[in-house]
């Protein structure tokens, strides 16, 4: 009888990566904490994987971006984060209290962003949209 394979298993596999245990568990690790950097990612794989080094997590998340498995986000001021929504043009809400990283639909329509108004030769594949704010929690807190 053959075990089913895990979601990490076939999202790397599918990815056309070969699947190690510090891979599983960097992709499980984002799927449980979406918008987390390489520092969170390396804690929560060292809890599985506790010999999994540092390099061996930036080496993972480069194969993932690198084979479209994960997005890089850089909001201004913060580390690199990471997430596994790759399929759709998302944005995102970041805290300016306390660092807290949303994901937010496009406004309009289905990718409005993607078209602007002088592309110049451009063929527009993905745009990034950050929104800054407050998140309701640091709202309460300065009340």
């Amino acid at each position: 009888m053959s075990v089913p394979l895990a979601a990490a298993d076939i999202a790397i596999r599918g990815a056309g990566l070969r699947i190690t245990d510090s891979r599983r568990a960097v992709y499980d690790a984002l799927r449980d904490h979406p918008h987390a950097s390489a520092d969170e990612v390396h804690e929560k794989v060292r809890l599985h994987v506790d010999s999994t080094s540092m390099q061996s997590v930036y080496n993972a998340l480069g194969d993932f971006a690198a084979a479209g498995l994960v997005r890089r986000i850089e909001p201004a001021g913060h580390p690199m984060l990471f997430e596994l929504r790759v399929d759709d043009n998302h944005h995102h809400l970041v805290c300016t209290g306390c660092g807290a990283v949303e994901d937010v639909d496009c406004a309009i329509g289905s990718a409005p962003c993607l078209t602007p108004s002088d592309d110049r030769g451009f063929t527009i594949s993905s745009a990034e949209v950050t929104y800054w704010g407050l998140c309701s929690r640091c709202v309460l807190d300065r009340d």
